[in-house]
């Protein structure tokens, strides 16, 4: 299938970006700063979202355990009053909610491990941040404060800021 117009518009636009970027280093080295920003960014927002979601199976798992609690006492009561049916049917129940109990346990166990996974690629990414910043000479720290403040001054001229 040739290529679209879209996909050629695509590829003349990427071109036009690299050779932007060949002659402008330092907007090149602004790009990859903005990037390890936006992707920090996004682990921090997916990071939050877990701690959300991990609260919430502990609020359920507090929940099912009083529940648990209460299911086992009516099960005793029914049990000591002779009602045998009543107290199979009870303690079935009981069995249930403990199987959801383990199933929102082992779930909270795989956010706890994607929150460590998130905690190390935030630290890798602060790292590689670091390491960027640490390689830079002073000429190169000036050029990309230049390279700032004319955004910056782009920006404010054409109403963004």
């Amino acid at each position: 299938m040739p290529p679209t117009w879209l996909d050629q518009l695509e590829r003349n636009l990427e071109e036009r970006l690299n050779a932007f970027l060949r002659s402008n280093p330092q907007q090149e080295q602004l790009l990859r700063e903005q990037h390890l920003r936006d992707r920090q960014q996004d682990l921090q927002r997916r990071r939050a979202q877990l701690q959300e979601q991990a609260e919430e199976h502990r609020r359920q798992l507090l929940a099912l355990a009083s529940e648990v609690r209460d299911w086992q006492a009516r099960c005793s009561r029914a049990r000591a009053a002779g009602a045998k049916d009543l107290a199979g049917r009870a303690e079935a129940h009981v069995q249930s909610l403990m199987d959801q109990g383990r199933q929102l346990w082992g779930e909270l166990e795989g956010l706890g491990q994607q929150f460590q996974d998130l905690n190390t690629q935030l630290n890798q990414l602060q790292q590689t941040a670091a390491k960027q910043q640490q390689g830079r000479s002073l000429e190169e720290d000036w050029a990309l404060f230049e390279a700032k403040q004319e955004l910056e001054e782009l920006r404010r001229r054409q109403g963004f800021s």
